[in-house]
């Protein structure tokens, strides 16, 4: 009888992982598939023919608008109206990467598994601790050295007065690397952890 009993207890949480790992795979499918609830985000994603270079890799299924992509690539967009060149020109080099980042950030339907809830004016939701390639990380901060920047957060702490981000008062235009020492540095504090730098390469299927 307490041989029966131990069979039939086992079979139950055999049962019961079973449906617990199908409901976690069925929640990880479905997390690929979403928009963010956020400023300038679509309810769901959908194909956008006409999206604008940097961004038409997610034209088959994206979550911004052809007018959001536009927009990505200008120097001062209406989208958050942040300035680029807060610290003088920054270079096309190291510029492709923010738009890249403003692409990814805007289109992608894939950042399910790194979206977090967020209470804030503009937005109900972000991303935190999204993995980046090693390489690409690397590149980015390769390619940035030469450019000015006053902040090591760019998310918050600037002066907004004249309609678009200055640098607070008392904060001084060094190079990138003065305040981003590491790639790490630059890919992980820039938006406040929104990215984080992985070990894997690209290719790797990590």
């Amino acid at each position: 009888m307490a041989h029966l009993m131990t069979v039939q207890l086992l079979l139950l949480v055999m049962w019961m992982a079973e449906c617990a790992q199908s409901r976690a795979t069925r929640a990880r499918t479905e997390l690929l598939n979403v928009c963010m609830d956020a400023k300038h985000h679509k309810e769901k994603p959908g194909p956008e023919d006409n999206l604008h270079d940097q961004c038409s890799p997610w034209k088959t299924n994206s979550c911004c608008s052809t007018n959001t992509s536009q927009e990505a690539h200008k120097d001062i967009s209406y989208l958050y109206r942040f300035n680029w060149n807060h610290c003088g020109t920054m270079t096309s080099e190291c510029k492709r990467h923010f738009i890249q980042d403003t692409c990814l950030y805007e289109c992608s339907p894939n950042l399910g598994p790194w979206i977090q809830q967020v209470d804030q004016s503009w937005r109900k939701e972000r991303i935190l601790d999204v993995p980046l390639c090693k390489e690409d990380c690397q590149q980015w901060w390769e390619d940035c050295q030469s450019s000015f920047t006053c902040k090591s957060n760019w998310h918050k702490g600037w002066n907004w007065s004249s309609g678009h981000n200055e640098c607070p008062v008392g904060a001084s235009c060094h190079p990138f690397t003065f305040y981003f020492p590491t790639s790490a540095a630059l890919c992980e504090e820039i938006w406040s952890h929104s990215y984080k730098l992985s070990n894997y390469s690209r290719g790797s299927g990590r």
